[in-house]
């Protein structure tokens, strides 16, 4: 039985949405609360307790049409994916692109997917204290510049040398599989990187 794909052009929005505007969103009161079996129910059991069986350890944020998400899932299969999409059509998209990859291939992209949600409100109520290193990509250098500044001077991060990067396998794919990098390639633009690490408490 051959299984369709959602077609981006009936999930089409505006690039942008105002986080700070009125939303209605579902999120747990802590991570604690979280149920992640009914994200990810091939790694979790009636028997296990949803915190001790898996946790997520890739977040993207603002995961626009899902390309990193699935571009991760086959090179992580153990490793739970999350995207954070704040845009409604374009997180059902994400949502219903996943559910017909898990359906056309049996047993793959189960560690992947996709939730509605606000980032800037509501990052703390879905994940613990340090779960994680944070990269950030943009094509725009102001944004770039914005966020390295920033994390810079946050006493919990401290950025991540280039050199250890090299073999990330993750920095190769940040600008070639998402529609945004794909259009910057397009157009010849340039796409600005940097990655930080939380820095472990003194006491």
């Amino acid at each position: 039985m051959s299984v369709s794909m959602p077609q981006k052009r009936y999930y089409r929005q505006r690039a942008h949405s105002n986080p700070m505007a009125d939303h209605t969103f579902e999120y747990p009161v802590c991570p604690e609360d979280m149920d992640w079996s009914q994200l990810y129910p091939e790694f979790f059991s009636d028997h296990q307790s949803t915190q001790k069986a898996a946790q997520v350890e890739f977040a993207d944020i603002g995961c626009g049409y899902g390309g990193l998400l699935v571009e991760l899932s086959p090179l992580f299969p153990k490793k739970l994916i999350l995207g954070l999409e704040i845009r409604v059509k374009v997180s059902d998209y994400v949502q219903d692109r996943i559910r017909s990859l898990r359906a056309a291939e049996t047993g793959s992209y189960q560690n992947i997917a996709c939730l509605r949600s606000n980032a800037m409100k509501y990052l703390p109520n879905f994940f613990s204290k340090g779960q994680g290193l944070v990269y950030t990509n943009t094509d725009v250098e102001e944004v770039h510049l914005w966020m390295v500044k920033h994390f810079s001077e946050h006493l919990l991060f401290t950025r991540v040398p280039d050199a250890e990067l090299v073999d990330d396998v993750i920095i190769s794919r940040l600008g070639t599989c998402t529609e945004e990098g794909k259009k910057v390639q397009r157009n010849g633009g340039k796409n600005y990187l940097a990655v930080f690490r939380r820095v472990e408490d003194q006491n």
